[in-house]
């Protein structure tokens, strides 16, 4: 009575709770928390699922009956990292890190608290992907209960056969723990085997992604380098420029001023045109440098991208390997529990045919004492048994005829009286087919009066229809000759309305003529199905009378066949009677009879047989042994077997990662091949662009040593002329003096343009350069804390996770606490009690949900 009291109260408790708090979470109810905080956006998914475990941490709080005690310290610790996670979850989130990355504590936790105030719960789907786990654990603890119940009705059922059942099943149940154990261990080992090689395997990836990053580094540097010996180059060319230019000025005369100045801008143009088109080849360098970098960047992603699906394939597997040894193991215990039985069974026959060979000796010995006596008893009632067979014999053929006789009398009789019947109701037949001929006939005649009728009608309409026409006409002609007087009009129009009257006369009567030879036809044709149905029942009742005719002829030949056949039987019993009074009389008092010599011979034949069948049965035995040591020996054969497939499906697995890894380590290859293939083409072209400056710089010393040869001579020629010109020269020197200024300006202005040009490109460049690698390192390091915060937030619902199930945990032992108390308590909970009780947790359900908000 107490048990139940208490289901009574926890299923009413439980059905408040349901009402208060466990309702399906509807569009309103989850939109409804997050349209009024201000802080949170629609978009923090990650926001709402831990809001909507903490509704259900409290929720599970509730339900196991702790709602006195306050919310415990994992929901506010998950209030507190709910909070932070909203409060991240802002526009500027990564320029507030970037820039207060030492701060960000600080900020955290004040916005933590001030968002702890602000949330509010929501309550998520129960089939949400992470409600799976609570939901396992809660329908797992309800299972529990329900298999409670059952189990206990079974043990109230099967009391009586518990002792046996408990020894055999505790027995078994050691064996497979114990195996289950050693399996475990087995697989504890394999998995921290694999465990150590995807760390390998991890290690070594690692490594060649630091290879992969110092290759690159190298191919910076290298790149840096060339870029300084082309501008050195550059600065090389540009003063070996200058020099020519400058000898080219001392050299030259007057005449060749114009010239030299026409050939320095056209060299200037050239130059210039050289520089666009190196800087369009160092373009091209550095293009090809980022893509190179943009690729590098992309198989970084890309392998870990593999190592991610790698590990998903390894989970995949192991929960297959697992539900695979599991089944495999159940197999196990399934074949283990069977050749127990088996051999229960083997060792129940033996002791089961041991007492069988024991009742068999018993048995022949006392059939032995039985045969003395039955065979005195025998000699006493075969005597009786003749006398008595006799007399059964005359009664029974007696009682078979008198029941042939009456049985043949009541035939009899029941056949004429269905004669009798047949013949009335043949009679009647007869009579209605009479009737219904007459009435054919009659209705033929009606039918043909009818028709004549018609016919006469059918005439009368025509003359009347002439009659109306030839009216009709004579009236027309006299409206010709318009009516000479009213009584002619009166009288024509008083025929006119007779005729018409007679016409509508005529054709009612016509129409009711139609109607009665319709109704004549359709009588008709129902006398004639009528008449076709009689004669189909008289012709099947002259069959049936015909047959009853035959089977009473064959009756009466059967039961005189019989008769025959008794009286001859009854003969050939006298004979056989005879016959048996001479045998036993020839006999001389021994009654033993063909059927005790065939008893005799059949007992004997029974003992051979019984000792013939216990000697089968130990060659049974035997090899039913030899069978279970086969078997024994195929299930290790098949364990070992089992063990080879799993090892080569793990040598398989680890050749497919190897050729795998392979085949990437081939295009990496490939790829840096071709990068070295571009770089030694840049390598050709510079050292082609080397030479030929060089032999640009030899063709130059050459032309200014015959220039300077060329100098001298033209100078003693000019000595000569030196004293004619000497009032020109100083003009011209002058003019010479100006050019020459205004020259050397406009090659200065020249060179500090390509110089400002040439730190420009290289300023761009050092921007360029440095400016990537910041952002990659800014990516890298973002890309980093992401991870960790990642990996944060899936700690911590795992660990929210974690608390749910522990709730459901926690309320079985409360459960179970209070079905301790029940049971110590004996008093009785009445009704006001219990409203009173449910009450106060409705205002502990309210308060607790206050403090929360």
């Amino acid at each position: 009575m107490m048990d139940f009291v208490f289901q009574e109260k926890s299923a009413e408790a439980f059905s408040d709770k349901v009402e208060v708090d466990s309702h399906p979470p509807e569009l309103g109810d989850m939109e409804q928390p997050i349209t009024d905080r201000g802080n949170l956006s629609r978009t923090s998914s990650g926001a709402l699922t831990r809001t909507s475990a903490l509704s259900v941490q409290v929720d599970s709080h509730a339900e196991s009956g702790d709602i006195g005690e306050p919310i415990s310290l994992y929901s506010e610790a998950a209030f507190e990292e709910f909070s932070q996670y909203a409060s991240e979850h802002g526009g500027q989130r990564w320029q507030q890190e970037c820039q207060q990355h030492g701060a960000e504590e600080t900020e955290i936790n004040g916005r933590s608290e001030q968002a702890a105030e602000e949330t509010q719960l929501v309550v998520l789907d129960p089939e949400h992907p992470l409600m799976r786990r609570f939901q396992a654990a809660l329908k797992n603890y309800l299972t529990k209960q329900m298999e409670k119940v059952n189990l206990e009705l079974q043990e109230l059922r099967t009391a009586t056969k518990k002792g046996k059942v408990q020894r055999e099943e505790l027995g078994v149940i050691l064996y497979g723990v114990q195996q289950q154990l050693a399996h475990l261990q087995m697989e504890l080992e394999k998995s921290r085997d694999r465990h150590s090689q995807i760390a390998t395997v991890r290690q070594q990836l690692e490594e060649e992604l630091e290879g992969l990053r110092l290759t690159y580094k190298k191919t910076c540097q290298n790149t840096d380098d060339e870029r300084k010996k082309v501008s050195a180059m550059q600065t090389q060319v540009e003063n070996l420029a200058l020099h020519l230019f400058y000898m080219q000025n001392m050299d030259q005369d007057m005449h060749h001023n114009i010239l030299l100045m026409k050939q320095s801008t056209k060299k200037a143009e050239a130059e210039k045109v050289q520089a666009e088109v190196e800087k369009k080849k160092q373009d091209l360098l550095v293009d090809r440098l980022t893509r190179k970098a943009y690729e590098l960047q992309e198989q970084v992603a890309l392998f870990e991208a593999q190592i991610v699906a790698q590990a998903e394939d390894t989970k995949i597997t192991r929960q297959a390997v697992n539900e695979a040894s599991m089944e495999v193991q159940a197999i196990n215990m399934e074949k283990k529990r069977l050749m127990n039985h088996w051999n229960s069974s083997l060792a129940g026959m033996r002791q089961r045919d041991e007492a069988y060979a024991a009742m068999q000796d018993l048995l022949s010995k006392y059939r032995h004492e039985l045969k003395s006596l039955e065979i005195d008893i025998y000699g006493c009632r075969k005597s009786i048994r003749k006398e008595e067979e006799k007399n059964e014999m005359l009664v029974t053929i007696l009682s078979r005829s008198q029941n042939d006789a009456n049985m043949t009398k009541k035939m009899i009789a029941q056949c004429l009286s269905r004669q009798e019947a047949l013949k009335v109701e043949s009679n009647t037949y007869t009579r209605i087919l009479h009737e219904t001929e007459q009435a054919l006939s009659r209705t033929q005649m009606d039918q043909a009066a009818r028709v004549n009728e018609l016919l006469s009608i059918s005439k009368d309409i025509e003359k009347g229809i002439d009659t109306k026409e030839q009216m009709e006409n004579e009236i027309m002609a006299k409206l010709q000759d318009q009516m000479m007087s009213s009584k002619a009009a009166k009288y024509f129009s008083q025929l006119a309305e007779k005729l018409r009257k007679r016409k509508m006369d005529l054709e009612l009567h016509f129409s009711k003529v139609e109607n009665d030879t319709a109704q004549v036809i359709l009588n008709a044709t129902h006398t004639n199905c009528r008449l076709t149905i009689l004669q189909k029942t008289l012709s099947e009742l002259d069959k049936e009378i015909k047959n009853i005719h035959d089977l009473i002829s064959r009756s009466e030949s059967e039961i005189t066949k019989r008769s025959h056949l008794i009286e001859n039987k009854q003969g050939v019993i006298n004979l056989y009677n005879k016959r048996l009074e001479m045998i036993l009389s020839q006999l001389g008092g021994q009654e033993l009879g063909p059927l005790e010599v065939e008893i005799n011979r059949l007992t004997k034949q029974i003992e051979e047989c019984n000792s013939e069948v216990m000697t089968l049965q130990k060659y049974w035995l035997k090899l039913q042994k030899e069978l279970v040591k086969l078997t024994h020996g195929r299930e290790e054969q098949l364990a070992s077997l089992d063990m080879l497939k799993k090892q080569i499906t793990i040598m398989q697995q680890k050749k497919v990662r190897t050729e795998n890894e392979i085949q990437q380590e081939t295009k990496e290859q490939k790829d840096i091949e071709r990068h070295m293939r571009n770089m030694s083409n840049d390598l050709i072209k510079l050292n082609m662009l080397i030479n030929k400056n060089s032999n640009s710089f030899e063709e130059l010393q050459y032309g200014n040593i015959i220039t300077e040869n060329e100098f001298v001579r033209s100078l003693k020629a000019a000595e000569k002329e030196s004293i004619e010109m000497q009032e020109k020269h100083s003009q011209l020197t002058e003019e010479k003096e100006r050019l020459l200024h205004s020259v050397v300006e406009a090659e200065h202005q020249i060179m500090l343009w390509e110089k400002k040009i040439q730190l420009a490109k290289e300023m761009r460049s050092a921007v360029d350069s440095e400016t990537g690698q910041g952002e990659i390192r800014a990516m890298r390091t973002e890309i980093h804390r992401m991870q960790v915060r990642y990996g944060q937030l899936m700690k911590q619902q795992e660990k929210m996770i974690r608390d749910m199930e522990a709730s459901v945990s926690r309320r079985e032992t409360i459960a179970i606490r209070g079905e301790g108390q029940n049971k110590m308590d004996k008093k009785h909970i009445t009704k006001s009690d219990f409203h009173r009780k449910k009450q106060e947790l409705r205002k502990k359900i309210s308060e607790t949900q206050k403090v929360s908000k």
